[in-house]
């Protein structure tokens, strides 16, 4: 079974300068060379730490929503460089801003040598039915909390439940502005989700979320 990592999800869609400079300019990097199909660097700046882990990335204020995955299936690159992404926590599953898997890119790009190392393997069982219901439901609670914290407007990349089938990753996805964020695991077919804020004393919250309901089922524990 593929190893399970912490992913650091970086859905809510602040502009550039809300970042550290430094998180900013490895971003650009990693996308400067995945689009340059220099696929050295693009490892190089994984293997860096800076970005936790940071394959499935996009650049800050992109559009594309490409992440290292999407571009070696637009590149056709070759197979070794998709494992290494993969490797590195590049969900197969995850969808750009026209709702493309690696997968879908590459096989409309006449990529067919790479379609078997792009198709998504899960090792979690889940129905993609359900994993969207569960998704709608973790969005409304992350809409939420970001509404009081960032500017009105402020677009949202939210997560695709699929994603955390992969290995049952764990994600964190923070909230700008919150000083904290949600954390999101899937188990036994469902999402369990804890939010909190560092600098608010009796914040935590924690929910089990599954296709038919959202359940709160802690609160005040920080």
């Amino acid at each position: 079974m593929p190893e399970r990592m912490s992913i650091e999800w970086l859905g809510v869609l602040v502009s550039r300068d809300a970042y550290n400079t430094e998180l900013v300019a490895a971003r650009d990097r990693l996308a400067d060379s995945a689009r340059a199909g220099d696929w050295a660097a693009v490892l190089r700046v994984l293997d860096e730490g800076l970005l936790r882990p940071g394959a499935n990335d996009g650049r800050v204020e992109g559009t594309s929503w490409f992440g290292p995955l999407h571009q070696a299936a637009w590149l056709g690159a070759p197979e070794e460089v998709v494992q290494a992404l993969i490797a590195r926590g590049a969900w197969r599953s995850l969808r750009d801003a026209e709702g493309r898997r690696p997968v879908d890119i590459a096989r409309a790009r006449g990529h067919g040598a790479l379609v078997e190392a792009l198709t998504p393997v899960y090792t979690v069982p889940l129905r993609a039915e359900d994993a969207e219901a569960m998704g709608a439901r973790l969005a409304e609670l992350v809409a939420e909390a970001a509404a009081r914290v960032v500017e009105a407007g402020t677009p949202i990349r939210h997560l695709d439940v699929m994603c955390l089938a992969e290995r049952g990753d764990a994600v964190w996805f923070p909230i700008p502005g919150m000083y904290g964020g949600f954390s999101v695991e899937l188990h036994k077919g469902r999402l369990h989700v804890e939010s909190w804020s560092r600098v608010v004393g009796g914040s935590g919250r924690a929910w089990v979320i599954t296709a038919d309901r959202t359940t709160l089922i802690d609160e005040g524990f920080v």
